[in-house]
């Protein structure tokens, strides 16, 4: 596990957005199973790829008009349990951090995993989020 205070920053560049951290496996379960709509799980993690790309993508991608209606985090390396619970929800994926899960009510509907995100850039990683956002939490979602 990662020392709190090495970690507090990395947390802190999601849950300054409104991001929710999920520290146990209970608050994973309740965040997940929160019915009707779709939440966003980011797995994240102190590596580099963490750093440079999927935490600044989340960031921009959040300032699209379409979101989730629930963004959460857990943090791999410190939060062992929710981390643990939240991949149980990542069906047919292995672990992978970081890693990017969206559900609705409780079922995944669009996983971007650890290879996905360390090919690209910040800004190519909020677009493929926002389009998944586009077609899943939409009010009308578009077909394709």
């Amino acid at each position: 596990m990662y020392p709190e205070f090495m970690i507090a920053p990395m947390r802190e560049e999601l849950t300054r957005f409104g991001v929710r951290e999920l520290r146990t496996a209970a608050d994973v379960d309740e965040a997940l199973t929160r019915t009707p709509g779709t939440t966003m799980v980011v797995v994240n993690s102190v590596c580099g790829c963490a750093a440079g790309k999927a935490r600044p993508g989340v960031a921009l991608s959040l300032q699209h008009a379409v979101k989730p209606d629930h963004v959460t985090t857990v943090f791999a390396g410190a939060d062992i349990e929710a981390t643990e619970r939240a991949r149980t929800y990542f069906t047919g994926y292995p672990p992978s951090s970081p890693s990017i899960g969206l559900l609705r009510d409780g079922k995944l509907i669009y996983m971007m995993e650890r290879h996905q995100i360390e090919n690209q850039d910040a800004y190519a990683i909020a677009a493929q989020l926002t389009a998944a956002f586009d077609k899943h939490c939409a009010a009308e979602p578009v077909a394709g």
